[in-house]
């Protein structure tokens, strides 16, 4: 997994890539949060989808749901970047729909996306 540390227009955000599932639990992703505002201070990560594990996109384990509150807690705006057309789970296309309507947690197809919906968010 790679952090890297970009700001956007003024604003901080960690984008955060790799090419294996290493964010499986809701732990391994409350780390991932403070370490990144350990190291940077920055509170918006961009985070791609292949680094999550496939739990997460099952909404019935909980994981996805975990990770959210914890982030809102801890006042961590996060967007997850990739592909997610191949879900067809309505929970988990109702649950991306809500989130991208948000303002907290956000789902977009490129990290440059990810990026500008992060530097958006209020």
């Amino acid at each position: 997994m790679r952090i890297e540390y970009v700001k956007v227009n003024g604003t901080d955000i960690a984008a955060v890539s790799g090419d294996t599932a290493e964010i499986t639990t809701t732990q391994a992703a409350l780390d991932l949060a403070m370490t990144v505002k350990y190291e940077s201070g920055a509170e918006r990560i961009a985070i791609d989808k292949r680094v999550l594990g496939e739990d997460f996109f099952i909404l019935s384990t909980g994981v996805a749901g975990e990770i959210l509150q914890k982030y809102i807690n801890y006042h961590i705006k996060a967007a997850i970047y990739g592909d997610d057309s191949h879900y067809t789970s309505k929970p988990l296309r109702d649950f991306i729909y809500e989130s991208n309507n948000g303002k907290d947690f956000f789902f977009t197809a490129t990290k440059e996306e990810a990026l500008e919906r992060l530097r958006k968010a209020q």
